[in-house]
């Protein structure tokens, strides 16, 4: 028996685990898969008589699993000087350098719409002389 481990950026959700072991699983040769979408990677036990690792290689590529999603790229540019119409997903700008941050605002409507421990009306305690 051999063993083979590849990176594949391209499964990043169970239910790529799932289809990986299911493609894997039905090569002959191939004894047992374990396939984790929290490391991106793979460790395949086979038959080197059965399967070779070439072949392994190339059903995992032809599904696509063994290249990083093609994603558009910011530019660097500050998000207040570029003249963009689209939605910006992080935005960079001069005073913080590559740090990027999020943040959520939320106005103040009120009270809440459901009992939550703690989040009550402010009142008035009258504490005495």
């Amino acid at each position: 028996m051999k063993n083979l481990t590849l990176d594949l950026p391209a499964m990043y959700g169970d239910h790529h685990v799932v289809e990986v072991r299911r493609i894997l699983l039905n090569m002959p040769g191939v004894k047992s898969v374990y396939a984790s979408s929290c490391f991106q990677a793979v460790e395949i036990t086979y038959d080197p008589a059965e399967m070779d690792e070439e072949t392994l290689i190339r059903q995992l590529d032809e599904a696509g699993y063994l290249h990083a999603l093609a994603t558009p790229l910011e530019s660097e540019t500050p998000a207040n000087i570029e003249p963009v119409t689209y939605f910006r997903h992080t935005a960079a700008y001069r005073q913080t350098g590559k740090v990027v941050g999020f943040a959520q605002n939320v106005p103040y409507l009120g009270r809440p719409l459901w009992p939550c421990p703690g989040m009550v009306p402010i009142q008035k305690i009258d504490e005495g002389e």
